[in-house]
């Protein structure tokens, strides 16, 4: 395959990339964007394996050999997707996304070692010019980081497992941001020698370190900033590509590396301006923790107004409008195609339905966006927060579900709180709140929510599935 075959067809790719992401900022041009993310990896995938096997042709390699070798690694990694994908539950993708950032991480990381080990082989000289050890010092560092970070991150998102790095909650402890600092500074320093000498110890002893400094960043981070931490994983898991790409001179590698680091860091930027946070403050950690002992520290036995799913169902019955706040306690019901039925059904009564999304409501960035559109639910009927603020003055009944944090009046009432001055959904301007949820837990913040104790407002507890149901036959 000739190089200007290759440059054409890389330029595809990446404009299919682009467009991915410019289809993926809207619902409704989300499973166009997928098809041409879908299709740029598959160009760019066919065009790398046409310029191996050339190289390799060139060279006079076993061409046979590490043709079947990438053959079977296609066929493993694909029909381990497949398989992931079928199954896994809306639910569990926030997990399995810090999953994916962490493969890409290793990849980078075992590329480079492959790179330093034999340059020769992709095509390098064999002492390695210093702009390449460089790059591979700053797609390795970056790599590691990003692989054992996401795999806290999992651990974390998951819940399911007890070692204590993994838990939701923050690890934090004594001189945790000297520490970092004797790590980077460790980092940048090893990797100055590895630039200078190429030696082995420098480098193996950098890679080393940041692994560890992946963990150390990541363990004190809370629960509340977890939706920033993915998307700021994928920012490092694309820049470490990108880093890698410049020293196999791939400038698909380059291009697509630095399309996902941008984009997730923008991603990450928005985000922590939607919770009023500052993007250091999240990565220095330690807030749901301090968040948790000042909810704790506040929160005593106050009185609720509670009710049935026949009461629900007697005011969303009789409002003229209704606007549906969806939270991570309807993801873990599964209720959003119940919730669909209901809302259906109000509609069908001549009710105004709507609802309200949130930018960090459930586990990941547009995750309640998803789960609606799983259900079918008409993208004309979906407002973001900024657009559902102004109407929520003039709205009969809001219905709660799951939400908390993202709700939460202290953000607007109590300069105080650890939350003053995040972007809220304003439920509690609304003439009457039904609030769904399972117990009077607090959210990932850790902070008790003032909306739930309003003369206006009235609690249901229960699996948001089962009371969407109930309140759906008591409307026949």
């Amino acid at each position: 395959m000739s190089l200007d075959a290759v440059t054409l067809l890389y330029l595809v790719a990446s404009v299919c990339f682009i467009q991915a992401l410019k289809g993926l900022s809207n619902p409704k041009s989300a499973r166009l964007g997928n098809a041409f993310g879908m299709a740029g990896m598959a160009i760019a995938m066919l065009t790398t394996i046409a310029l191996i096997a050339a190289r390799a042709a060139t060279l006079g390699s076993n061409l046979s050999l590490g043709m079947g070798l990438i053959v079977v690694a296609l066929l493993i990694g694909g029909s381990i997707g497949s398989v992931v994908a079928a199954r896994v539950e809306m639910t569990k993708m926030p997990e399995l996304i810090a999953a994916m950032h962490s493969l890409i991480g290793l990849a980078a990381v075992c590329i480079a070692y492959a790179v330093v080990s034999e340059p020769s082989a992709f095509g390098l000289e064999t002492m390695l010019p210093v702009g390449n050890r460089i790059e591979l010092f700053v797609g390795t560092f970056i790599g590691a980081i990003t692989f054992s970070g996401s795999v806290i991150a999992f651990g974390k998102l998951s819940g399911k497992y007890r070692f204590r790095l993994f838990q939701g909650a923050p690890v934090v402890y004594p001189a945790q941001h000297l520490i970092n600092l004797i790590l980077a500074l460790a980092i940048v320093a090893l990797g100055v020698a590895f630039v200078l000498t190429r030696a082995w110890a420098p480098f193996i002893a950098m890679t080393l370190i940041a692994l560890a400094f992946g963990i150390l960043i990541i363990i004190p981070i809370g629960g509340a900033d977890m939706p920033v931490v993915v998307s700021m994983l994928n920012s490092y898991s694309g820049w470490a590509a990108s880093g890698i790409g410049f020293s196999l001179d791939n400038p698909m590698l380059i291009i697509a590396g630095s399309l996902v680091g941008s984009s997730g860091a923008i991603l990450s930027y928005i985000m922590c301006r939607a919770m009023n946070r500052s993007f250091f403050s999240v990565i220095l950690g330690g807030f749901g923790a301090q968040a948790a002992t000042a909810g704790a520290a506040a929160r005593e036995e106050r009185p609720v107004k509670s009710g049935s799913a026949d009461d629900a169902a007697f005011l969303l019955g009789n409002a003229e409008s209704v606007v549906i706040v969806p939270g991570y306690g309807l993801a873990v019901a599964r209720a959003q195609h119940a919730l669909k039925e209901l809302t259906d059904k109000l509609s069908g009564k001549g009710v105004d339905v709507r609802y309200a999304i949130h930018p960090v409501a459930g586990r990941m960035p547009g995750h309640m966006n998803v789960l609606l559109a799983e259900a079918e639910v008409a993208y004309d009927q979906v407002f973001e927060m900024d657009d559902i603020n102004p109407e929520f003055g003039q709205t009969d009944v809001v219905l709660v579900l799951g939400a908390n944090d993202v709700v939460n009046p202290a953000a607007r009432t109590d300069p105080q709180s650890p939350i003053a001055g995040m972007p809220i959904l304003e439920a509690y301007k609304a003439r009457t709140v039904i609030v769904n949820k399972r117990s009077m837990a607090s959210g990932y913040a850790g902070l008790d929510n003032e909306l739930f104790y309003m003369d206006k407002t009235m609690m249901v507890f229960a699996d948001a599935k089962k009371v969407i149901e109930n309140i759906t036959k008591a409307l026949d």
